[in-house]
């Protein structure tokens, strides 16, 4: 199996799909690479190269129980390119993903980089404070953290009706999910290490990426749900794609967080014709 060494020697697993133009895709908060499983088979199928790596403490990669600030883990993508010595890369990030995307453009520069996409960002800074006022007061994120540690099985399955908006109409366009695809879900989550979880949501939640932001000069397309729970439209996504010049905002009506299963297929659209476009 193709895994790469960091630069602390944490041993990190990816996958490698295809041949053609490089499309590296960043997971989510609390899963690994294999979240992006419904875009990367069309996608390599399409000609293009799908590399997903699962960060350090998700799925089959090394839990070292360290290195979970932004810092690090942007590092961690920036070694992956270098490992395959990619050019013209597509980075594709998802919600907490974003973040580590803006970090590693910020330290390490676009040199590699084609073009952007950022999927239920959740930049570019999340907490209320006093020159934030739009944001979560604090106090949101210490009770679910609070939760998370006390019993995480019922955290994360009972956070999957708001995650993929269930029980609500479903809009056009989007792909109704089975329960037992909900329940992969809740599985992969929970193969992570929960030490990783909760020092990356400590991170997210407290790191403010706005001055930042700027880093990000190559195309950007912004893609968010107008029924995000997890991260608001209005506070994330458009505020993103306001602090990137010349970027694209397209607005998913009616998606909640995980469009990347509920909107699977218009997603993998989108993502082909943003490529090649």
């Amino acid at each position: 199996m193709p895994f790469f060494e960091t630069n602390d020697h944490t041993s990190l697993y990816y996958r490698d799909w295809g041949t053609g133009s490089p499309v590296v895709f960043v997971a989510a908060w609390s899963l690994s690479g294999a979240m992006w499983e419904y875009q990367m088979l069309p996608l390599s199928e399409q000609g293009l190269r799908c590399i997903a790596y699962d960060r350090r403490g998700h799925g089959r990669s090394d839990d070292p129980g360290s290195g979970y600030q932004f810092d690090t883990l942007a590092d961690d993508l920036a070694v992956l390119l270098a490992h395959l010595d990619l050019h013209g890369v597509t980075l594709v990030g998802n919600s907490t993903g974003c973040c580590e995307i803006i970090r590693s453009l910020s330290r390490h520069g676009t040199d590699r980089i084609a073009r952007v996409v950022l999927t239920s960002t959740r930049t570019p800074f999340l907490t209320r404070t006093e020159d934030n006022p739009e944001g979560v007061p604090k106090v949101f994120f210490d009770q679910a953290n609070a939760t998370l540690t006390t019993d995480r099985p019922l955290y994360m399955e009972s956070g999957a009706i708001k995650y993929f908006g269930l029980g609500s109409t479903w809009p056009i366009g989007a792909e109704v999910l089975s329960s037992t695809m909900v329940q992969w879900m809740v599985r992969l989550i929970l193969e992570v290490s929960p030490k990783a979880i909760l020092e990356f949501s400590r991170a997210t939640n407290e790191t403010d990426f706005r001055p930042e932001m700027s880093a990000c000069t190559v195309p950007t397309l912004v893609i968010h749900g107008d029924k995000d729970q997890g991260a608001p439209l209005d506070l994330c996504g458009r505020r993103t794609a306001q602090a990137i010049e010349g970027s694209q905002l397209k607005v998913y009506e009616g998606a909640a967080h995980g469009l990347f299963l509920t909107h699977r297929d218009r997603l993998t659209r989108d993502l082909l014709d943003f490529i090649r476009g």
